[in-house]
């Protein structure tokens, strides 16, 4: 067993091993509340949440709350944010942030303080972060969260239409400016074993033969888009190629559907559970 205290990168990798490669959103959009039959308030997101990590703990490795569906909500949805995050650490369920920072200088100091730092209540696993004013301008979160074991999951293909023109562009030595992403996060991960705590988010929607390399990354591969988001399980292989035994997909929508009650939520996780062993498992030996 990986102790508690192990990197990221390698009590992510026993869990996976553990329960199978599914990370599952928390995003309590209004609604999906409504549907639900919950107020669209910060206690309606508070119990939405509670729910779902209540149901998941022991069927997925991870769930992922996406941060602005609580910020919405001001002071309190921050709150339940905080209830969310600490219900996964009481559970044993993985949590990565989806908050999706990024700035320079004390400010991404300050992000990091708040979302790796050790006591902080917004503090989850992991975060998500975007690299887009600058690989080097994460270095103050990457650093806070290996020095806390936490992880960083680094913005490198997106599935917006609008990501192409600035992750596709080419920078003065030929690469595209995602594929210097890709490989400063590569960097940021030589020598870990058995997989780095640096991963990057690559949309499972973006389709086949985009050119870059994802091979050599040894992190996670977070690929959102699973599910209602129009990606299936075998569309992994084409986006994927040969770096498909690091690919963590996540879905949101599919599994939140299967809600209000637990059974159904865990129902829905173990049928795209399944989908996404038949593509996975084979190649991750």
């Amino acid at each position: 067993m990986t102790s508690a205290h192990a990197p990221f990168g390698a009590r992510l990798h026993a869990a996976v091993a553990a329960t199978g490669p599914l990370c599952v959103g928390i995003d309590p959009h209004a609604p999906l509340l409504d549907s639900w039959g919950l107020p669209d308030t910060a206690e309606g997101v508070a119990r939405f949440g509670l729910t779902v990590v209540e149901a998941l703990a022991g069927v997925v490795p991870v769930v992922k709350p996406q941060a602005a569906f609580f910020e919405r909500h001001g002071s309190a949805g921050v709150a339940a944010l905080e209830r969310v995050i600490a219900a996964c650490r009481e559970a044993g369920l993985l949590c990565i942030v989806d908050a999706k920072r990024g700035d320079i200088g004390s400010t991404m100091a300050a992000y990091a303080q708040a979302f790796v730092g050790e006591g902080s209540p917004l503090a989850g696993d992991a975060v998500t972060a975007s690299p887009y004013l600058g690989f080097g301008s994460l270095r103050p979160l990457l650093d806070l969260a290996a020095g806390n074991r936490r992880g960083v999951f680094v913005l490198a293909l997106t599935s917006n239409p609008e990501g192409p023109g600035v992750q596709h562009a080419r920078s003065a030595d030929g690469r595209t400016v995602a594929q210097g992403v890709l490989d400063a996060v590569a960097a940021e991960n030589a020598g870990a074993e058995p997989l780095g705590s640096v991963g990057v988010v690559v949309g499972a929607t973006i389709g086949a033969a985009t050119g870059h390399d994802l091979s050599a990354v040894h992190g996670p591969l977070l690929a959102p888009g699973v599910g209602a988001q129009g990606a299936t399980a075998a569309d992994l292989r084409g986006v994927f190629g040969t770096a498909l035994r690091d690919v963590l997909p996540s879905s949101s929508r599919e599994v939140l559907s299967g809600g209000p009650t637990p059974a159904g939520l865990r129902a829905a996780a173990e049928r795209t559970l399944e989908a996404v062993r038949g593509v996975l498992e084979p190649v991750r030996g």
